[in-house]
């Protein structure tokens, strides 16, 4: 466990709202909280270093030190009312796609549990993979039968248990529902004299443990479910073997719980006479094809019946539920910016950041800072593949964040990562712990930058902003979702930071409107306005990525599986939906390397007129060949200007990349064949960041860098430099007229 460590349950809020801190320390000492304002969150000490400016706050003290504990693990969970009668004889059954049989401990597919948690009933896979049952009596003795043979991994089966009060027979079966799927196997054992336990304690599918709420869950399933229900008798072979159980008799019924319903929702539903509804736990993935899946559609919204399975992992993690230590209600007084509830016990320290976002309706500046908070929550304790040990040496030496997902992976991963069974893990979320959400985080161990990516990057131009006396707001993705082009209007420029990568359509709504409306937007980064994402309707700060056809992806999803279940949109690249970024910011994707930086050379050839005033007083040709990100301004992910895609006739080139290592690859979306890509030109010319400028309606503009390490030049030489002045100088012509 990390000693000290904590979360709030929203990233941003204004003036009048409150945050909640949920902290876990591991201390029998108090630790103490204090507020801090971020100036800079990058701890190399060749750049400005960790900055902050302490401010006076009511939760300023001391707070009792507790452990909070966490149950990553998805399931659903049905109430039962007491006027659910006893069962004598009961079939418990489920249509299962096991993604990991063998992990070497049972798996529960649905469980019936006595309250103390000893099981009355329980299906499941046991640690070798086979089918298996257990019962639990009156006097609290168990009884298990399993079968001799583990189902397949990524196969669709029938499973079932029996138990026949008549017969006293408990016994487990499972039927091949595809052609690749194992033989069925019947396994039945005698029972003498035994009356199986049943109460009115809750109802879990997909895991077994307590049968109250607040109880610990145990034996996670991993993998789809699809129809799990409950019968008030021992069906017959025949019967289960049947392609449609919902065509017995009412009578036969006590549950049928139908994952094709509602869907975007966090509810399970159920067609029986009973009616005992439920709810999901920890966001498993919905709108995932079931064992009837014909691929004539591939939209769920459009053959719902198919898409009847929710896949359920053992790592899935949403919300960590942790009480509230303290809280903070923003001030009318705090001036809008980036902040920080810093809490220190003993050697230990943790900085809990959030954003403060002028009042609704009320600028206070008119630059608007648009800080990518939905790409910071997608990342979210990304663990590297690449991590090593020798990273740790760099981390002590410049007193950077010592915690890394890579080593902490019980804090919930990335949609960067993969779940342990080795699916993509498609949902994100704030509400936990997020490691590379800290001051002083380092991304890259290696190479002489800074090697710092999202919060601590984009705090270059934070830091930048402060040092040249610029006034600005701060306004989140999520006050753009939520509130439309009204969040950023009225604002004479509104800036992104290095790597606004994630977007909903409704954020892509509001700043093209923006645009449209006369405002001026600064593109500083690379790959941005790339992949799609959804929030959920219900769990707040629940983001969903399908990674679909086509981009740079961490994980391909499976096939069918490409809309979102959160809003039924097409995930995947905004490209595939028909917004490539160029439409917005004039510049798209277009390259990726290794974590270095190279320079800008002017377009001196064909200087465009807007030269004339982003480089005044610059006479230099080369741009940016320095920097704490990569070592130089355009470097890692490039961005280039394609009228096919959207930039605008009239976009002006101001500079272009070059010098790039061969690590720089095209992005695959533009590679057509092993010789040809989409554009149809060589690929070393697009391996490049475009500097672009262009306007557009009602006088709106937009300059773009193109390049995600732009921001790391900024501070270079006390930031005076070329990069430092050419930003000025945009900034002022955005603003002058403010």
């Amino acid at each position: 466990m990390i000693p000290l460590i904590g979360y709030t349950d929203r990233l941003s809020g204004r003036p009048g709202d409150k945050i909640e801190f949920k902290v876990s320390s591991q201390s029998p000492k108090a630790y103490s909280a204090r507020l801090v304002r971020i100036i800079s969150a990058d701890p190399n000490p060749a750049g400005p270093g960790i900055r902050e400016v302490e401010i006076s706050a009511e939760f300023e003290g001391a707070y009792p030190s507790r452990s909070q504990a966490f149950y990553p693990g998805s399931y659903a969970r049905v109430k039962v009312p007491d006027s659910v009668v006893h069962l004598d004889s009961f079939t418990a059954s489920a249509n299962i796609w096991p993604t990991l049989p063998d992990a070497g401990r049972e798996q529960a597919i649905l469980s019936w549990n006595a309250p103390d948690g000893s099981g009355g009933l329980v299906l499941l896979l046991d640690e070798a993979g086979r089918p298996s049952a257990r019962i639990t009596d009156l006097e609290g003795r168990c009884v298990t039968v399993s079968n001799g043979q583990a189902v397949k991994n990524r196969a669709w089966v029938r499973i079932w248990a029996c138990f026949d009060s008549g017969k006293q027979t408990l016994e487990v079966g499972v039927s091949p529902l595809e052609a690749s799927a194992r033989a069925g196997e019947r396994s039945a054992l005698q029972v003498s004299g035994f009356t199986p336990a049943q109460s009115a304690s809750d109802i879990l599918i997909a895991a077994s443990g307590g049968g109250g709420r607040g109880d610990r869950i145990t034996a996670c399933f991993n993998g789809k479910i699809e129809g799990p229900a409950l019968y008030r008798r021992a069906l017959t072979f025949e019967e289960l073997k049947s392609a449609d159980l919902s065509v017995l008799p009412s009578e036969d019924i006590l549950a049928q719980w139908d994952f094709s319903l509602r869907i975007a929702s966090t509810g399970i539903e159920d067609i029986g006479p009973s009616a005992l509804q439920g709810e999901l736990v920890n966001l498993p993935a919905r709108a995932m094809t079931g064992s009837n899946w014909t691929s004539r559609e591939i939209c769920w919204r459009h053959a719902p019946a198919e898409y009847g399975a929710i896949h359920f992992h053992d790592d899935d993690i949403y919300d960590f539920g942790w009480e509230t230590d303290f809280s903070f209600t923003i001030p009318e007084s705090l001036k809008p910016g980036v902040y920080a509830a810093r809490l220190t016990c003993g050697d230990h320290e943790d900085a809990i950041p959030f954003f403060v976002c002028p009042p609704k309706g009320r600028r206070q500046a008119d630059l608007c800072v648009l800080v990518s908070t939905f790409t910071y929550s997608v990342y979210g304790n990304h663990a590297r593949p690449d991590f090593t040990e020798s990273w740790k040496e760099r981390f002590a030496t410049w007193n950077a964040y010592p915690w890394n997902p890579a080593e902490h992976t019980k804090y919930g991963l990335s949609t960067y990562n993969d779940h342990r069974d080795g699916s993509g893990i498609c949902h994100a979320s704030h509400r936990r712990p997020l490691m590379n959400l800290r001051p002083g985080y380092v991304t890259y161990g290696y190479g002489e930058s800074s090697g710092l990516r999202h919060f601590q990057a984009d705090s270059h131009l934070i830091a930048w902003l402060e040092a040249k006396g610029y006034d600005y707001d701060i306004v989140t993705d999520q006050e753009l979702h939520d509130e439309g082009v009204a969040a950023i209007a009225g604002y004479a420029a509104v800036t992104t930071g290095s790597h606004p990568e994630y977007h909903t359509s409704e954020t892509l709504d509001a700043l093209t409107a923006y645009r449209d409306q006369g405002g001026k937007l600064l593109y500083l980064g690379g790959n941005g306005f790339y992949w799609r994402v959804a929030l959920h309707e219900s769990e707040p700060g629940a983001i969903e990525i399908r990674r679909a056809e086509g981009g740079i992806r961490a994980w391909a999803a499976e096939p069918g599986e490409y809309f979102n279940a959160f809003d039924g949109a097409y995930g995947g690249l905004w490209r595939r939906s028909g917004r490539p970024p160029q439409k917005l910011a004039g510049v798209g994707f277009s390259a990726q390397g290794q974590f270095e930086g190279s320079y800008y050379r002017r377009n001196r050839k064909n200087e465009p007129p807007s030269a004339d005033w982003v480089f005044a007083g610059i006479d230099d040709d080369i741009l940016g060949d320095f920097g704490l990100s990569g070592g130089g301004a355009a470097g890692f992910e490039l961005d280039r200007a394609d009228v096919r895609l959207g930039s605008p006739e009239n976009i002006e080139v101001l500079a272009s990349s070059e010098g790039h290592s061969a690590a720089f690859v095209l992005v695959p979306e533009e590679q057509l064949t092993h010789i040809t890509n989409w554009p149809g030109e060589p690929v070393e010319h697009l391996l490049r960041a475009d500097m672009t400028y262009f306007e557009g309606l009602n006088g709106g503009a937009v300059f773009s860098t193109g390049s995600i390490t732009f921001c790391g030049s900024l501070p270079h030489n006390d930031f005076d430099n070329n990069i430092s002045k050419l930003l000025e100088n945009v900034l002022r012509h955005f603003l002058k007229k403010a």
